[in-house]
């Protein structure tokens, strides 16, 4: 099946590499540090990967 067209919104919020891994930021990561614990502020730093169920649907909305 023809890949459609890109959902432009989730476009600025994943990242798609090279080897097509799809990547997005942690949520929660804007406002109210303080009270967060730096365990979290370091892991919520980096980019995860999208796994799963998930990964399929962001396939489709990224046209990939």
């Amino acid at each position: 099946m023809k890949p459609g067209k890109t959902h432009k919104a989730s476009a600025k919020r994943f990242k798609i590499t090279a080897t097509g891994r799809i990547f997005h930021r942690k949520a929660g990561y804007v406002h109210k540090l303080t009270k967060k614990r730096a365990q979290y502020k370091r892991g919520a730093r980096r980019p995860v990967e999208v796994t799963g169920a998930n990964k399929k649907i962001m396939r489709r909305l990224l046209g990939i």
